[in-house]
């Protein structure tokens, strides 16, 4: 190994590789060009021992190098784009901030228009489903390529991303999707990038311009619909357009998911906003008068509309529209709630959480996690519970009245909800598992059972992780807490010796990186070999994400204001004021 250059307050990657730093903080350019982690300490890091550990870091250097190719292509397809396309601007694939607006609907479009400006607008006929974009484009026919991406899309891609959401025979499956793809233009086309982009992973081609180039132009293609879509129904009332808002809003969690997959935070606030909002019209436009405590009937309702459901053999299967809304509130409800931990917001639905997400009188919630993520409603209502406990003492220690007997009082009730689940939920891991006599229950034992026994994994998981999270807003940072150090050990042994596959641990990144956050100094290292035992990297790109930031809390262990260091601010992109999304 030769020796690092000696630049005045160059980051420690660039004198590592011998390369010119420009010294910029928290990430040089140099840094962020090539998409590795930028080492910015203070004090000369333990690796840079001129010998073995030095040389591993070198090698975990390189690595990075080659595996973001594909993202630093994806920049040079877009730049080229715009250079080569007579008249057009400068146009940015994942822009850094989104347009000002106080109307978080437009605001997704302007942020679409922005990164759509080459595609023609398509036009619409007043009256008719605003996704069904003129005749011509409502009877495309698809080409035998797009047709293997479809399918390639339905049979590999959704599954690994949504391994636990197996709708039943008798629900109709996973039927929907392709109902939503043939029906829906924004739909299709937000399949389409996505398929594509995971295609060429497949291939091992994710880092051709060619490649890029096709992918980013079907993602202009699907802004661009979406862009219209969102105007037509911002002018009119969302009744008149309930089946083409539900499509919008399943297209916008697919956009979401994809840039997500590509590491792109800079939109994830813009297209949680413009969600949002969709799903509050929804519900507003149908039954303004009743209360969101009570939003159940009102979700019911918005069902019903979107019917009716077809019937085979006397059995009712969902419409597409039906399933697809059921679906994307899932994930939105999740989404808000994990930007709520890193926002130390309230979450924005938390009003609905109570009528949407808790059993009443003993009947199934209108909304189940656990058949969309694996994780159990209980935990992810007593996350959002601790959100907000959170934000009420920020706002307290701001206003410089925080009472804290209150919020102990407040937290020892989620605490008490939280422990005493957990332990039902081992309890009932003794339990032989109960089958019906219908050949449809056998279907579903023999293929869904292993799934079935990694959700309450899953939901373990999370729950040791949202108890970490209680405690880290109630008393600050303290990892050496024998709570802390408990919940962060189970975490760890439930990951290592009881998932079936290490790749669900793309499905809880979130309790992951939590756990890693304050992991101590002897985890470290098993963290990391969890993480690269993930292949290829480019697929698992949130766990990465999450092993990122653990390890930037790690170098920074025994440096800065400890006290008042909390896990919104380790959840930060290095920096900057993009929304972090770990789901």
């Amino acid at each position: 190994m030769g020796r690092p250059l000696k630049t005045p307050n160059a980051c420690w990657s660039c004198r590592l590789r011998r390369k010119k730093c420009d010294e910029k903080q928290p990430v040089c350019d140099t840094c962020a060009t090539l998409y590795i982690t930028c080492y910015h300490d203070v004090k000369k890091p333990e690796w840079m021992d001129g010998a073995k550990r030095q040389e591993e870091m070198m090698e975990r250097l390189k690595r990075e190098v080659k595996e973001n190719a594909y993202l630093r292509r994806g920049q040079r397809a877009v730049r080229t784009t715009a250079s080569t396309t007579p008249g057009s601007e400068p146009e940015v694939m994942f822009p850094q901030q989104a347009l000002p607006t106080t109307n978080p609907i437009l605001q997704v479009a302007q942020v679409a228009s922005s990164r759509c400006s080459l595609i023609p607008p398509p036009q619409f006929q007043r009256g008719t489903d605003c996704t069904r974009i003129t005749k011509d484009a409502r009877n495309i026919d698809f080409g035998r390529s797009d047709t293997i991406l479809f399918m390639f899309y339905l049979e590999d891609v959704f599954p690994f991303l949504f391994p636990f959401y197996r709708p039943s025979l008798l629900e109709g499956g996973r039927a929907w999707i392709l109902e939503m793809m043939i029906s829906s233009p924004v739909v299709r086309q937000a399949i389409l990038c996505q398929s594509s982009y995971f295609f060429s992973l497949a291939r091992g081609t994710e880092t051709s311009d060619v490649v890029w180039e096709t992918v980013l132009t079907q993602t202009r293609d699907t802004l661009g619909m979406l862009r219209q879509s969102l105007q037509v129904i911002e002018s009119s009332e969302i009744t008149e357009h309930l089946h083409g808002a539900v499509r919008i809003m399943a297209s916008i969690m697919q956009v979401q998911r994809f840039d997500i997959a590509v590491l792109s935070f800079e939109n994830c606030q813009t297209h949680l906003n413009a969600a949002l909002a969709l799903f509050k019209r929804l519900f507003e436009g149908f039954d303004p008068a009743v209360e969101p405590s009570r939003s159940d009937s009102t979700f019911y309702t918005v069902m019903s509309r979107l019917g009716p459901p077809s019937e085979i053999q006397c059995v009712q299967i969902p419409s597409a529209e039906q399933a697809a809304f059921s679906f994307s509130s899932a994930l939105l409800i999740l989404d808000d709630i994990m930007a709520s931990t890193v926002l130390q917001e309230q979450p924005r639905l938390y009003e609905y959480h109570g009528s949407l997400l808790n059993s009443i009188d003993g009947a199934e919630p209108p909304i189940n996690l656990e058949h969309v993520i694996g994780c159990q409603n209980w935990v992810l209502l007593q996350i959002g519970e601790t959100a907000v406990l959170d934000a009420w003492k920020q706002q307290c220690k701001r206003a410089g009245n925080l009472d804290v007997m209150q919020l102990v009082h407040r937290a020892t009730i989620i605490k008490d909800t939280l422990e005493a689940n957990l332990s039902r939920l081992e309890s009932d891991l003794a339990a032989p598992p109960r089958y019906g006599g219908s050949l449809f229950d056998l279907f579903k034992a023999e293929y869904c059972l292993p799934t079935a026994n990694q959700s309450s994994l899953v939901t373990r998981v999370w729950a040791h992780a949202a108890l970490i999270y209680l405690f880290v807003v109630v008393s600050g940072w303290q990892p050496s807490s024998v709570d802390i150090r408990y919940h962060v050990g189970q975490i760890i042994e439930l990951l290592s010796s009881q998932t079936s596959s290490p790749g669900l641990l793309r499905t809880m990144a979130w309790p992951f990186c939590v756990a890693g956050c304050l992991a101590e100094s002897a985890q470290e290292d098993h963290l990391r070999v969890m993480v690269q035992a993930l292949h290829p990297p480019s697929i698992f790109g949130t766990v990465r994400k999450a092993l990122e930031i653990m390890e930037n809390v790690w170098r920074n262990r025994n440096s800065g204001d400890i006290a008042s260091r909390d896990l919104a601010l380790c959840f930060q992109n290095q920096g900057r004021t993009d929304l972090v999304l770990l789901v």
